[in-house]
């Protein structure tokens, strides 16, 4: 079973996704895929190739990309653990993660044109955003399959485990998010976002006025008192 991400399954995250963002005592959320073989091995083929004109297809795209941009958008961080072929579709999903996580027989990939079409759920455009046009231009315009150690080498992901110790680390690095102040996540999360597409002086306007928001917060007195006090914070996301 590779986790083909059919249409079915992009209306099915989609659900889960708003439902978690929803609950107020969410912290971070984990995706993965089911069994040891695949994250997800890109979109469904057979549902591709029975699209019969490009007002479809650009519909079809649409709906991957609605996805992955719900994943950003989301107040809590979205932690990717990579278990097997992330590819196509399924590196995209990873890409639109705030935090991504591999197993050591991960593989990452976007293979669309040994089809003869492109990425389009964001490929083309956040493998540029993270990677730099070079490595985008490598990855897309080849086609080829990188084992999670040139992953790790060129910054697509953010640590490698074992396979067997996957989804502990991704729950233990998910514990240690959510044991931080909400606000201060959730500010790190726009301004990270938020400020990557803008000048650094307009960056460094926006980063200076989530941190003053946050002064005010119950959440810096607490950690402050903390610290002070030379005691854990208790943290109440107000």
């Amino acid at each position: 079973m590779l986790n083909a991400l059919n249409f079915a399954l992009l209306e099915e995250l989609s659900r889960a996704l708003a439902e978690l963002d929803a609950r107020s005592g969410v912290r971070a959320v984990i995706i993965t895929g089911s069994g040891e073989k695949a994250f997800a091995a890109g979109a469904d083929i057979a549902e591709l190739a029975a699209l019969q004109s490009a007002a479809e297809a650009k519909s079809a795209a649409q709906r991957g990309q609605a996805v992955t941009r719900q994943i950003e958008r989301m107040r809590v961080p979205v932690i990717a653990a990579v278990n097997g072929f992330a590819l196509g579709g399924g590196c995209e999903l990873a890409l639109g993660c705030d935090i991504r996580i591999a197993s050591e027989n991960a593989k990452f990939g976007q293979p669309e044109v040994n089809l003869g079409i492109m990425p389009g759920y964001g490929g083309s455009q956040r493998t540029v955003r993270l990677l730099g046009r070079g490595m985008a231009m490598y990855l897309c315009l080849t086609g080829e399959i990188i084992d999670v150690r040139e992953a790790l080498r060129i910054g697509l992901v953010a640590r490698v485990v074992p396979a067997a110790e996957l989804m502990s680390e991704a729950k233990r690095v998910a514990q240690t998010i959510a044991s931080k102040a909400p606000l201060a996540i959730a500010a790190c999360k726009r301004a990270i976002d938020g400020g990557a597409h803008l000048s650094l002086d307009d960056a460094l306007e926006l980063e200076a006025s989530e941190f003053s928001d946050l002064i005010e917060s119950a959440d810096f007195k607490e950690g402050a008192a903390a610290f002070l006090e030379k005691r854990k914070p208790t943290f109440s996301g107000s």
